[in-house]
């Protein structure tokens, strides 16, 4: 497999869809001139909403969402490959109001080819005092996903899901030789942890991690770490931005390097079935 460029996009997504797609459309151009073939956006890339009755208001179908429906207009237009890393749009189920939290993978003719719904919801007290209850707002998902791509197979999670290693272990056995992590990390969470789980990820799956992230302080008043990361199946950082601005970071995957890595170290076929232990009820 030849080597693939991409550039993920860091943003500092506005509180509407129309203003979100004039913020990232000349990030993407810049990605698409820069040579990549694949181009992946952060967490809620149609817009970021803090409060519940705007939140809702602003909320569509993914069909007909304008941020969406100009993003896949965008990758046919550029003739590339695009994730939309989420967009906060109805979920679809009767009976329940709250959005989905979507990932949208778009391919160069402007067609949406996969799509996965956020399956861990961001509900924490943090020592802060930030208090998040993403579950009020987000319907959870209930699949994990794996995409098909001219370069080999995508896994598709979300922010809050960094903190699941199965889920990571799953796409990898899945098929999966890159995974992409689009977020919104607090800023306290996104200092401690951020890049150590990243890391942690691409050495116990083998896989690129393509983490494309939300920065600096934003409309609704919310701020977000940012430090866009690329990380290689080793585990050592590929590519990074070392700050919470908006910007362009690039990288070319290497694929030989998963077989590298799962070669020298093959944990994903050394599974043993285990008894217990019970689970702790405090």
């Amino acid at each position: 497999m030849a080597p693939l460029p991409i550039a993920l996009i860091q943003t500092r997504t506005p509180d509407s869809a129309a203003a979100a797609f004039a913020h990232v459309e000349p990030l993407i151009r810049e990605a698409a001139a820069g040579g990549a073939k694949l181009i992946l956006t952060p967490e809620a890339s149609n817009f970021m909403i803090r409060d519940k009755d705007r939140r809702q208001a602003a909320l569509t179908g993914q069909d007909s969402d304008g941020a969406v429906v100009a993003l896949r207009g965008l990758a046919r237009e550029l003739g590339v490959w695009l994730l939309i890393g989420s967009a906060i749009v109805r979920s679809g189920h009767d009976g329940d109001d709250r959005a989905a939290n979507r990932s949208l993978l778009i391919d160069d003719r402007g067609e949406i080819v996969s799509s996965y719904d956020k399956l861990h919801v961001f509900d924490v007290d943090l020592p802060t005092g930030e208090r998040w209850r993403e579950s009020a707002t987000v319907r959870p998902g209930d699949e994990a996903v794996v995409a098909d791509t001219p370069w080999g197979r995508l896994g598709l999670t979300i922010c809050y899901d960094i903190r699941f290693p199965h889920l990571y272990r799953a796409l990898a056995k899945a098929g999966a030789v890159m995974i992409a992590v689009p977020a919104a990390f607090t800023v306290p969470t996104g200092e401690a942890h951020w890049e150590t789980m990243l890391r942690a990820r691409a050495i116990e799956t083998g896989c690129w991690i393509l983490a494309p992230a939300q920065a600096g302080t934003h409309d609704d008043g919310r701020r977000t770490w940012g430090r866009s990361t690329v990380v290689a199946p080793w585990g050592e950082v590929a590519a990074k931005l070392d700050h919470d601005a908006p910007g362009v970071l690039f990288a070319t995957l290497d694929f030989d390097a998963v077989d590298r890595a799962r070669a020298a170290i093959p944990q994903l076929t050394h599974d043993r079935d285990f008894a217990g232990p019970t689970p702790f009820v405090s």
